[in-house]
């Protein structure tokens, strides 16, 4: 054989290293919900093969794992990465009133009580005490170097206020929020 020969035969190094992405591929398609797969451009073939997986345990969901690898030949698996990546990737509104009610928070604890008015008046769900004696117990957790289970707890539950506000106040939301960066 020639020496040109060789330079075309694939590395065995590159190719394992191909059939473990392709793995990695496969069991990230398996865990993914059913409703998140839809989204992923995946033949009808490929589609059945990682519900299968799905149901398999042990030796045949390794087996199942090598069987969707070798289907991936068939499938576009930069796309497949591609809606992979963007499911995983939190939106920027997601990001944004994660970071405001961050803000909020923290300013409960340092004893913003025009915000608190503010929120109350912006959502009338508020148990007024329940949010009062989160705030309280936040600043006692602060001031005595404990976990902050409080200030997460408060955390949650502006989050579950914000979640569970119709849609008809979420517009007036927008002014609370501008409102509140000036203070």
């Amino acid at each position: 054989m020639s020496e040109k020969e060789y330079a075309i035969r694939p590395n065995k190094t590159e190719l394992k290293r191909e059939i473990k992405v392709l793995n990695l591929l496969g069991k990230e398609l398996i865990e993914m919900p059913a409703s998140a797969l839809k989204k992923v451009p995946l033949t009808e073939n490929m589609r059945q093969a990682v519900r299968d997986g799905q149901r398999f345990q042990r030796g045949a969901y390794q087996r199942q794992l090598r069987r969707i690898a070798s289907l991936m030949a068939h499938e576009d698996v930069d796309a497949i990465q591609a809606e992979i990546a963007r499911q995983k990737q939190p939106s920027k509104q997601q990001t944004a009133e994660f970071h405001q009610l961050e803000q909020w928070r923290d300013r409960l604890i340092s004893g913003d009580d025009k915000l608190l008015t503010e929120l109350i008046d912006q959502f009338p769900v508020i148990d007024r005490q329940h949010i009062r004696q989160l705030v309280r117990n936040a600043v006692q957790e602060q001031a005595r170097d404990k976990p902050p289970k409080s200030a997460r707890l408060l955390f949650k539950y502006l989050s579950e206020i914000k979640r569970t506000t119709p849609d008809d106040q979420k517009l007036s939301n927008t002014a609370l929020s501008d409102n509140s960066r000036g203070g």
